[in-house]
């Protein structure tokens, strides 16, 4: 059976003078994130034409994890010089469903004598109601809640 390769033969850096140049002048100014920072060292010291460091090497010198580093070397080679430096941008970001004068005319229905034969509002029935107004084209019961709960006011 075939030894497991190490993770740093697989994704080997070779930085360009520019690259290196560049990133030595990022470490030595000191005036970035401390995350970036220590991506740069990993390249600079993972450079093949240059230190050539073994992934333990550099996780001892630098206490970070193995995965960080295999994780920018990857990054690097794949991707590009700031992909392995800068963490990428979230895509999953969620927008508010409601704006302040919707929020408020939520506080108010819920403030307001439940439906007859109801004792008080519930989550769904005031979801509902949003839509049935149409404050709103459709909201979950979870979206009002969180609304609530960030109010002062309580729905009972």
């Amino acid at each position: 059976m075939a030894e497991k390769q190490p993770q740093w033969v697989k994704f080997i850096v070779r930085l360009t003078d520019a690259e290196r140049k560049d990133l030595q002048q990022m470490v030595d100014e000191g005036r970035r994130a401390g995350s970036v920072l220590k991506r740069a060292w990993v390249l600079l010291k993972a450079d093949a034409n240059g230190p050539n460091w073994k992934d333990p090497e550099i996780v001892e010198a630098y206490g970070i994890s193995l995965s960080t580093v295999h994780r920018v070397r990857q990054a690097f080679v794949e991707e590009s010089i700031d992909a392995a430096l800068y963490r990428k941008k979230p895509t999953n970001r969620q927008y508010r469903k409601l704006d302040g004068a919707q929020e408020a005319k939520l506080v108010a229905i819920a403030c307001s004598q439940p439906p007859a034969g109801r004792k008080r509002w519930t989550l769904q029935m005031l979801a509902d109601r949003l839509v049935e107004l149409r404050i709103v084209d459709a909201i979950s019961y979870e979206c009002v809640r969180n609304t609530l709960k960030k109010t002062s006011s309580s729905h009972t």
